[in-house]
Order: C-alpha cells, then structure tokens, then sequence
C-alpha cells in the first residue's frame, strides 16, 4: 500500500512537470494583436482593456497587456501607446449612395450664406462640369439675411433653355428652372398629391417644389451608370473609412442598388458594412418579401422605408397646429394612412422591420398610432420612427407602450437649434430634439447623421449628443441641455445600439470575443478629455473585421 508521504510527492510532481509543460506549450496564434491600449469595449457593463486578440477577422480574446500578449503570439502586433480604442463607430441612418453621387455630379451648395453665393458656386460648377443638367445640392435659406424661399428668374436668366435642379438641404424641397417645369408638364394648374408646387400671386409656379411634387422632377434626372454608381459607392466607402465608420445605414434604396452593392461586397470591391432599409416600391418589396431577409457579414436587408412627411426647414414637416411662421398652413402627409398601414402590415407578416420617417407632432404620431395598431403592445419587432424631431408631449408614452425605436441625429438639433423655435415657437419647441426623453422610453436609442444632410463625422454626432452645441461650440450654454446624452450614452448610440436598431448586436457592436473586429484607435479619449477637444479628434487606425482599411 503506499504510504501518505510518496503520495504526496506524486502529486507534488505531477503539479510541477504540468507547470513546466504549461510554461512551454505553444502560444495560439492570433491574425493581430493589440496592446498597451485604453479599450472601450461597449459591453454591458462598460468595461475596459488593455489588449485584444484577432483572428478569422473576430475578436479571439480581450484583457490585460499580460493575459493576451502571453496566450497568444502574431506576427502582426501594434502597439496602441495608450491611444483610447472604441468599437467602430457606426451610422444609424444617412444616405451612403446618395452622398456618393452627390460628390460626382452635384455643385456643392452647403454653407452659402447668400443666393448669390448659390448662384456663384453654380456658375462655376457648370464651366468644370458641362451637362445637359445643372445639378447642386445643400442649399438652406435659412442662413442667408432673407430667409424666405428664392424664385427661379436669376437661374432662367443665367441658364436659359438649361435644366436646373437644386435640392434643398433636407431633401424635401427643391428650385429648379422653368425649363425644368415645362419638361415635367408643371404649370399653373398642376396639383400633385403629397407634395406642393408653390407659385406666386399670378398663380405662376416659381420653381420652388416640396415632397412629392420634387421626386417626380428627380425620378426623371438620367441616372448613373452602373460603373458611375460603383465609384460613388467606392468614394462614399472612402469618406466613411476616414471618418472611423464601419458601417452604415442606408435610409432607402432600390432592388436595383441594393443588388449592386450586394455584388461589389461579394467581389470584395466595398469593404464598409451596410444596412439598407428597401424602398416601400411594389418591385423592390416583392422581391425581398418572397426571397425574405438578408443577413450577410456586411450586408443586411430586413426593413421597409416609409416617408410621412416632409422636413421642418421647408415647412414641410406636419404638425398638429400651423407653422408660427406660417399660420396658413401645417405642412403635408406624403400618402394616405391607408396605403402606410397596408404596407406595415405586409411587412408584419412577413417579419420585416418598418422605419418611418416623420419629423412634425402630427406625422409622429400617426405613424405611432398605426404602428400600434398593427404591434398590439410590447414587442420586439423594433420599428423606428426616423428623426422624431417634433414630438407632442402626450405622445412621448407611445415610445414604450408599443417598443418603438426613435432613430435620431444629433447634429439636427444643433444645425436647427437658430430657426426651430420660428416655426414651431417657444412653447412647441421644448418638446422638439427631446432626445433624452426619447431614450428613456426604451432605454436606447439610435444615433446617425442622416448625412450628405449634415457632415460625415461621428464625433460630431457624440459632441452634439453631449454638449448640444454646433461644431463652432454654439450656442456657449448649449441648446435645451436637459435633453444632453451621457458620453456613455452618446457612444452607445452610435454603436452598439446602432447594431441593436437592426438585430445585429449579438455580433458588432462591441469587443468582445467572438464578435466581428470593428474598432478605432482615436487621438483623444471621448470619455475624460475636454469636450471641446473632442471635434479636433483624429482617427488613426480603423480595423473592419480586423483588416486594417484605415490608417493616418
């Protein structure tokens, strides 16, 4: 029998050769580590790290400089020198197409502080670019000393016999040229349901056209090719990439450009991840809805888009009561409640998600009142309200009751924040850009740019979320800051819960292991530096399913 005492040795031995096996066993071996970092890892509990491990473009592990720099080994190693890591950043809903093909063949109208200035940047776009259409973009009369709409006669005297189409800054409104009018057949008695022709006291049209009445004039502008759409797609992709986004959430596209950027992520052309919401159209629908969802690494399609109403800026937005600075009207709805509600339901049955844009109370809450009907109470479908930017106060409990998603941008309220209280006035406004009672209806919501409309920057996005102030630091005591957002909450929203607004949190988001390698090495720490050092933030390395794609 052995004794006690051998049996002791034994095991004494038996822990020693496995600690001297354990010491010498082989390193795993990871694609890329990163280490001596500050990483935010978005989880649930907001914790940090040191360094992370990537492999087969997915975190392997995340800890200590310790834990992963002695488990695993790659030839690929960067030090981060204590550079604060966060989650890619992701936008919760622009226009990624839409900025692409602005930048091939738009003049860029954005910022013009005058029609004359329009009228300068026009000039000079039609001499560098010679068209049979002169095309701008970002326009807002709101800036200039009138702030009243302009008429077409300087761009008929200017460009004569041409056609001129100029979209506003919100994409709701539009002035273009008589030649323009007269090739759509618009005159003096034309009416088109869901949009607005505006003319003058002769009942001429003066070229200023609003919602629906402006997307007929578009769906007529010749479209791009397919090799055209694939460079706007590759100079959107670029753009992005330098901004620290992964990801982006296509508000409303054809079948026809969804399957083409599903063909360019196929042939590894287009890097960037994307979540497109389809067009409400009969054929792109059908389409999706016999051959169902799309859930693939870097491309999802599960959700229809919805347009109740125009913007706030053209008075376009519906509201309740009349416009403060326009008693005679209240702005429109772009269909009838009908045709949303069949939509909602086709789409309910064959569970897809529905995004809606709305900006006016009146708008809001329909869309909430027809959600409701079709969601009967709590439920996990996320449905979203896109902008949610007037909401009447009863309304706000609508949020909860029925789980709906507000999808919101932060740079509207600090791009509006000058005129707002214009249209709406003092006692309207306070529950306008309420985003802070917004999140507390569901616990989180859903943060973009809705751009070209506002820049592509997501820090800008987190500095208005938490300061409420533009990226000139206006106004000093910020905008209605008791709709603020955390920094915590400013970061969440435009990662993590950007991934949870389409049913992808499980796999981006954070980093945390097992979930895709999205992430930024930022210049400055969003959490504890000064918040006016935030805007001046440089993205130094951006890494998309761990491939470096990014880097300063």
């Amino acid at each position: 029998m052995i004794s006690k005492k051998i049996f002791n040795i034994n095991i004494c031995l038996i822990i020693f050769f496995g600690m001297i096996v354990s010491c010498n066993s082989p390193k795993e071996s990871a694609d890329f580590i990163l280490f001596n970092a500050r990483i935010y890892t978005v989880d649930s509990a907001f914790s940090m790290a040191t360094a992370l491990a990537v492999k087969d473009g997915r975190f392997l592990s995340v800890g200590s400089d310790e834990e992963i720099l002695s488990r695993f080994s790659s030839e690929n190693k960067l030090d981060a020198q204590q550079k604060p890591v966060f989650p890619a950043f992701m936008d919760g809903h622009c226009h990624f197409l839409g900025m692409g093909e602005n930048r091939l063949r738009y003049a860029d109208l954005n910022n013009c502080r005058s029609f004359d200035e329009v009228l300068q940047r026009l000039q000079q776009h039609a001499k560098d670019h010679p068209s049979e259409w002169i095309l701008g973009r970002g326009w807002d009369q709101n800036l200039w000393q009138t702030t009243t709409f302009p008429t077409n006669e300087a761009l008929n005297q200017l460009f004569p016999n041409q056609k001129v189409a100029l979209t506003r800054i919100d994409g709701h409104a539009g002035l273009v040229s008589d030649a323009v009018l007269q090739w759509v057949g618009f005159n003096e008695k034309t009416t088109i349901k869901g949009g607005i022709i505006m003319k003058d006291v002769q009942g001429k049209p003066t070229g200023i056209v609003l919602d629906k009445a402006y997307e007929i004039i578009q769906n007529k502008i010749p479209p791009l090719t397919r090799s055209e759409k694939e460079a706007a797609l590759l100079e959107a992709q670029k753009i992005c990439f330098a901004a620290g986004l992964s990801g982006v959430t296509d508000a409303g596209l054809d079948l026809n450009d969804i399957l083409l950027i599903d063909s360019m992520q196929k042939h590894n052309l287009l890097k960037i991840k994307c979540n497109i919401m389809m067009n409400s159209d009969e054929a792109t629908m059908n389409y999706f809805m016999e051959k169902g969802a799309i859930h693939q690494e870097r491309l999802s399609v599960r959700s229809v888009k919805l347009y109740a109403d125009g913007a706030l800026g053209s008075r376009g937005a519906k509201l309740l009561e009349p416009y403060s600075d326009a008693p005679t009207t209240t702005g429109l709805m772009v269909a009838e409640n009908e045709d949303y509600l069949r939509i909602c339901q086709k789409a309910y049955e064959a569970d897809f998600q529905v995004c809606t844009h709305a900006i006016g109370d009146a708008a809001v809450r329909t869309m909430l009142q027809l959600y409701a009907s079709v969601l009967q109470g709590k439920n996990d479908c996320r449905w979203r309200i896109e902008h949610a930017q007037v909401v009447h106060p009863d309304d706000f409990v609508l949020f909860s009751q029925f789980s709906i998603i507000p999808s919101i941008q932060s740079t509207h309220a600090t791009s509006d924040m000058f005129w707002a209280d214009k249209r709406l006035g003092t006692e309207r406004l306070k529950s306008a850009y309420a985003q802070r009672q917004l999140l507390q209806q569901n616990g989180w919501l859903i943060n973009g740019t809705d751009f070209p409309i506002e820049k592509v920057n997501p820090l800008h996005t987190f500095y208005a979320a938490v300061a409420r102030q533009n990226e000139w630091e206006q106004p000093p005591s910020g905008f209605q800051t008791e709709n603020a957002l955390t920094r915590e909450e400013a970061l969440r929203s435009i990662t993590i819960w950007v991934a949870k607004g389409y049913f992808e949190e499980q796999r981006k988001g954070s980093i945390e292991k097992g979930k895709e390698a999205d992430f930024v090495i930022l210049s400055e720490d969003l959490m504890t530096t000064e918040l006016s050092k935030i805007l001046s933030a440089k993205v130094l390395h951006l890494f998309v399913s761990g491939e470096e794609v990014f880097s300063h």
